[in-house]
Order: structure tokens, then sequence, then C-alpha cells
């Protein structure tokens, strides 16, 4: 267990929308866990995917979580200006013999690929070396025959095969940006991150980020995925799905629904607090092992 001294969690949100209920489900768990083990609570910016940001996003988004009383520790850092660090460690992956250049396209991609599931698994077209007359668009990580497991302080005890669920997974995208399964594991290390607490939708993510991390020797935090809000639909909330961002206005009543999707049960006269005050009760009482096993839940 992550010592209270030296506990360090974190926020991470792409700036593609303002929050909207599910990104504050995030914010917030991770929020109360970091201050029940009195620990710290950083914010980043996850901007490395320049194409999907939105200009104004990312200012709207801090002063929204400053406007519900989550206060952040450090000094916020954007993806964006960290691109150095990025390739440092795609070097190291390189010089090491784990990463190959990959030319398939989309279209030959979803063509040639196994599937498992809802997962894309990558045949290794380029494994040995591209065809002829191709050139390379990303570049991709060797699994070999990695098998991860962890226990996830949520979900359970988590296991996947790299090389026969996911494949080699691309580090530097065909666009030259790097992945995100790449800049997540260099940005938590450089923070010093001893607890991630996200949403579940990141959960199968998970295996690929351990494995960079060993790769890599960097250590591995604990981790947490919590329920992903869904709408009445099934389908997650985000700017795709037409979600409504949070207002201000309503920060205690959305603060209080966020204690309640949960599984907290906080006492309905808080209802009437501020959102210190609610909060304060989400610190003090916080019990992660109410909290549901499922991927998916409905926002009420």
């Amino acid at each position: 267990m992550t010592s209270e001294l030296t506990y360090r969690g974190r926020f991470a949100p792409s700036p593609t929308g303002p929050l909207h209920f599910g990104s504050l489900v995030a914010a917030v768990g991770s929020y109360l866990d970091a201050r029940h083990h009195h620990g710290k609570w950083l914010v980043r910016i996850e901007d490395l995917d320049s194409p999907r940001c939105i200009k104004g996003a990312a200012e709207n988004i801090l002063s929204t979580l400053d406007a519900y009383g989550l206060h952040w520790d450090e000094e916020i850092i954007f993806q964006s200006h960290r691109t150095s660090a990025y390739q440092e460690a795609f070097r190291l992956l390189n010089e090491n013999g784990m990463t190959y250049p990959c030319a398939c396209s989309r279209k030959e991609i979803a063509d040639s690929v196994l599937r498992l599931g809802c997962e894309f698994i990558y045949p290794g077209t380029c494994r040995d070396g591209l065809p002829r007359g191709k050139a390379a668009r990303a570049w991709r990580i060797r699994v070999n025959e990695a098998h991860i497991s962890f226990t996830d302080k949520s979900q359970g005890n988590i296991s996947q095969d790299l090389a026969t669920e996911v494949g080699d997974f691309v580090v530097l995208r065909a666009d030259g940006l790097f992945a995100y399964q790449l800049a997540v594991v260099v940005d938590d290390a450089f923070q010093g991150i001893t607890d991630v607490v996200r949403g579940a939708d990141l959960l199968f993510s998970t295996p690929r980020q351990i494995y960079l991390q060993r790769l890599l020797g960097l250590k591995t935090p604990s981790y947490m995925h919590l329920p992903v809000a869904v709408n009445t639909q099934g389908e997650k909330l985000s700017k795709q799905t037409l979600a409504l961002p949070v207002n201000i206005s309503d920060s205690a009543a959305n603060l209080y629904k966020v204690l309640m999707f949960l599984r907290q049960n906080p006492p309905v006269e808080i209802k009437r607090g501020t959102n210190s005050q609610i909060l304060d009760w989400g610190i003090d009482n916080w019990q992660p092992g109410s909290i549901t096993c499922h991927h998916l839940q409905v926002a009420e």
C-alpha cells in the first residue's frame, strides 16, 4: 500500500472540450483518493494529440476544476511541451531493438488485422522488415511474449497477453506525434505518480503501459479504474455523444451526484453544503471498496 507520505496522484484530461459529468467523476475520484491518503494531487493537460484539441478548452477545464474546489498542488504540465522527453524514451527503446517501422496504412491494417472481441490485433506485417517498395509510416513496439498481470484496486485482477490480445502497438504515429501509451508512461514517471485513478475505458491500455514501464526501467504505479459514465443508450459520455458540460452554478449538486455515482452514500443533508464541505465529507469518508467493479455505469 502506498505510504500516505509519498502518495502522488493526478488528473490528466485531454482538452477536446469542456468537462462533462464523466470527466468530473475521474477528477473527483482521483482527488478524493489523493486527499484521503494525505497525498499530492496534480493536473496534467494531455494535449499531445493536437488535431483533436480545441482552442481554449484547457483553460476552461482548469477554471472549472478551480470553481469546483478541486485545487492542484504543483505546476501544471502540458504534453505539448514535452516532446523531447518522449523522443528520449523512443531513442532508448529503439537502441534496445524494441521498435520497428511500419508501412501499413489504416485500410491495410483494417483489411488484415485479427480481431478478438472488440479489440484489433496487429498481425506483425512489418515486424521482420518493410515490404518491398514501402516507406515507413509509424513505429511499433515489439511485444514478443509479454504476459502482463496486475491487481486493480477497483476492478480486481487483470491479465493480458499482449502478443495474442493486442499485438505490436504504435508508439510513434504516422503523423509524427508520439502515441498516448508512450507519453503517459513518461509523464507519470516524470511527475513521480504513485497512484493512478482514472476511468475504466483505459483499463485494457494499462498492460501496454506497464510493459513500456518495464522496458524503460520505470516504476509501475498502483491503478484504480473507476466505472465509466454512460448515457441511457450505453454510450460513454463524451464530446462525440454530445455530453453536456458541467455547470459551475450546479457544482455542489454535481459533486453530490459524483459521490452517489461512486457508491459513497453521502448523507442527503450535505447536498445543501458548499463545495468544500461536500469534498471534505468525501475525503473523510472515502471508501474505494464500495465502488462497483462494473466497467460501465449509467449517469443518472
